[in-house]
């Protein structure tokens, strides 16, 4: 089961970032439509039966069929430009070579259906060989017509809250103290590192929620509940001040390694522990200072201020928390999808490269692969973790 808690989200449309100001509309994709066929009458007369040849039959159904082309107002306005052909051709050679990909030999269709074609077979050969690709986009500029690849990690609809009550009760667990240790270090590089918001910091997103849940318990009369409330928010204070002390010391990231070697796993949790510690630590030293929002789209147009209040920042689903059990959380969630629900879109990290004869970026979605499957994991182990002290 995945603890790492998923809640849709209304009206969800995919995140686009934005392209350079000096680029005009996108040209959009050649569409490959099949135009309907004019209706017949039917004959009342039986049609004369006839016996096609064996071989005949085979060769049909061995026939491949390419998709037909209904020329829509893109197409049409490519002609207007002497060079569009030519800079579309230059410029997917540029992206087939850059993903490593043979194109469809197209030269023997006439235009435009020979470029409708290419874009075709390129975008089902990147669809099942490039991990993360999204889409390619059709640009043109007053200069030139060049593709735009887009790579984007799929965080679906859930929140990457990590719970840090199960982690205080494992430090004062005699039987786990030696998984809480190295699960420290693992919250450390998280915090220090990866970035993560926690949510005793007044400027993240998960901060504010409690304050205006605690503010609604203090504004609502006083009933048999409230003091246990008030204990509950108390205790959440206390936890998370307490465990971001510790996190706070990086001397957790100087004993990383150690821990690790010096650990034995006795049971299946100190595995899961220790193989959940191995990821993280081999993030940490491949990308030593790449942080989870390195690839988060940034909204390049001042104008549209509002179509960014529309958007679900990455860091309002990804934090340190309190808990992910409880009223107290489950209020809180209830609070979190019910303002998600009047956003359209959601932020998660984004590539864009380029094909227009400039350097090509060659970065990937590799760390962000590995860290949101690192944070699930977290997620998942604090979330079932059970004391064994009495």
């Amino acid at each position: 089961m995945n603890y790492a808690t998923q809640h849709h989200i209304g009206n969800y449309h995919n995140w686009r970032t934005a392209t350079a100001k000096e680029v005009t509309p996108t040209v959009g994709r050649v569409r490959q439509l099949v135009t309907k066929t004019k209706g017949c009458k039917r004959s009342t007369e039986r049609q004369t039966q006839i016996s096609t040849d064996n071989n005949v039959a085979n060769g049909f159904l061995k026939c491949t069929f390419l998709p037909k082309l209904k020329e829509t107002k893109t197409v049409q306005a490519c002609r207007k430009f002497d060079k569009t052909e030519r800079d579309f051709f230059q410029s997917l050679s540029k992206l087939a070579e850059h993903y490593g990909i043979i194109p469809m030999q197209t030269n023997q269709f006439p235009y435009p259906y020979n470029m409708a074609l290419a874009l075709w077979d390129m975008e089902e050969k990147l669809k099942q060989r490039v991990l993360n690709w999204e889409e390619i986009r059709l640009v043109q500029d007053s200069n030139r017509t060049y593709f735009i690849s887009e790579e984007k990690y799929n965080t679906g609809t859930t929140l990457y809250y990590i719970p840090i009550e199960p982690l205080y009760q494992m430090l004062h667990d005699p039987k786990r103290k030696k998984n809480a240790q190295l699960l420290i270090s693992v919250c450390s590089y998280l915090y220090h590192i990866a970035d993560i918001p926690y949510f005793r910091q007044e400027d993240s997103y998960l901060y504010w929620m409690y304050e205006m849940h605690k503010d609604w318990v203090e504004r609502d009369d006083e009933t048999e509940e409230t003091e246990v409330y008030n204990r509950e928010f108390a205790k959440t204070e206390l936890i998370g001040d307490s465990i971001e002390q510790k996190l706070f010391n990086r001397i957790n990231l100087k004993v990383f390694q150690q821990r690790l070697n010096a650990f034995k796993s006795l049971d299946m949790f100190d595995y899961d522990c220790w193989q959940m510690a191995c990821n993280a630590f081999a993030l940490y030293t491949e990308y030593p200072q790449a942080s989870i929002f390195r690839n988060a789209p940034i909204n390049e147009d001042l104008e549209s201020e509002e179509d960014e209040t529309e958007i679900i920042g990455m860091e309002k689903y990804i934090s340190f928390i309190s808990h992910t059990k409880g009223w107290l959380y489950e209020s809180i969630a209830d609070s979190i999808n019910n303002e998600f629900n009047e956003y359209g879109a959601m932020q998660e990290p984004t590539i864009c490269k380029r094909f227009d004869g400039s350097k090509i970026i060659t970065t990937n979605l590799d760390f962000e692969n590995r860290l949101f499957a690192l944070l699930n994991d977290i997620c998942n182990l604090l979330y079932n973790y059970e004391t064994t002290s009495k």
